[in-house]
């Protein structure tokens, strides 16, 4: 794995209006408050948090999904805030996208061949017979056939379907691909399959991946670094081994500790985080986390915490540790 940034993030925000019913306005709700990130070549950072923390819309952002509203993105160097038209649709092949569930991602009135190989024709990349072996290809790769080229989705089971939307995003020879909860649609026994895919993928290929989940135990899986995200910004970034070794973030900790085990020798209470998530359009002054942290200062609710480095490759943003 090269140290050589794929994807660097920097500053990113993105607030949308809130609705208070009958046309008018309760505020902006800041899904996105200033996120910085970088992910090597062919390494998977995991983005965890809560439902509504803004992990989805980070990957949207980076893929120019949805526009930020300040910040940039960097894709190997270049800077993809401000591109459009050719220039923005010539990078934007080599940027791809899983989405969580793959029954409403796909097209019910579109065969497996067009599903997958409209990307090569959108992009001018291949055409007729040329475009079909490299549908073929590529569904081999996943794990499917030519017999699968003309059904339709709904002739599929979930995990079949998911591995038609990995086949659709790994068509056009992508480098950075972004994985938003892409099992948690599925049954648990298929989620291994799935997750055996991506990790093998990976290997082949070099890919690299920002795999967005709120499940710990399937970040630990396929992540090599993990950043946790806690109402819109960054709580703490590090190395898997690191973090689950050792988390220094209250949030990171009550996360971890509200997590159940799979293995039935090691069964405890869990463990949970107290109240409810403040909302996005009225965050808590200072550190976001004071109202519900156990650890809680004075200073907490009053000055937003610094960025510290505590460890190689491990940043916490926390009074605690200041």
């Amino acid at each position: 794995m090269s140290l050589t940034p794929v994807i660097e993030v920097s500053g990113l925000k993105k607030y949308f209006p809130a609705a208070a019913g009958w046309g008018r306005s309760a505020g902006l709700l800041k899904a996105v408050d200033g996120v910085s990130l970088r992910i090597n070549q062919g390494e998977t950072l995991g983005l965890v948090g809560e439902s509504g923390s803004g992990k989805s819309t980070v990957g949207n952002l980076i893929l120019r999904l949805v526009e930020p509203d300040q910040g940039r993105v960097l894709f190997k160097g270049r800077d993809l805030t401000f591109l459009k038209g050719p220039p923005l649709r010539q990078v934007r092949r080599k940027l791809q996208m899983v989405f969580q569930d793959p029954q409403s991602s796909l097209d019910p009135r579109m065969t497996i061949r067009k599903i997958v190989g409209y990307p090569l024709e959108l992009n001018r990349l291949a055409r007729g017979r040329e475009a079909l072996q490299r549908v073929i290809g590529i569904l081999d790769e996943v794990g499917l056939g030519e017999e699968h080229l003309y059904r339709y989705p709904h002739e599929f089971s979930g995990g079949q379907r998911q591995r038609i939307g990995i086949a659709r995003s790994l068509v056009t020879g992508p480098e950075f691909i972004v994985f938003d909860e892409p099992t948690s649609a599925l049954d648990v026994s298929v989620q291994a399959q799935i997750l055996n895919l991506i990790l093998d993928l990976q290997k082949s290929h070099g890919y690299t991946y920002l795999f967005i989940s709120h499940d710990l135990p399937v970040v630990r899986h396929v992540s090599h670094r993990v950043a946790v995200m806690y109402l819109g910004t960054l709580v703490e970034t590090a190395p898997k081994k690191v973090l689950f070794a050792g988390p220094y973030h209250p949030y990171t900790q009550a996360l971890m500790a509200s997590a159940p085990k799979p293995d039935p020798l090691k069964r405890r209470n869990l463990a949970v985080i107290t109240g409810d998530a403040p909302s996005s359009v009225n965050v808590p002054p200072g550190c976001r986390f004071h109202p519900r942290c156990p650890r809680a200062r004075p200073v907490c609710s009053q000055e937003p915490p610094p960025d510290l480095k505590v460890g190689p490759e491990h940043t916490v943003r926390c009074h605690l540790y200041a």
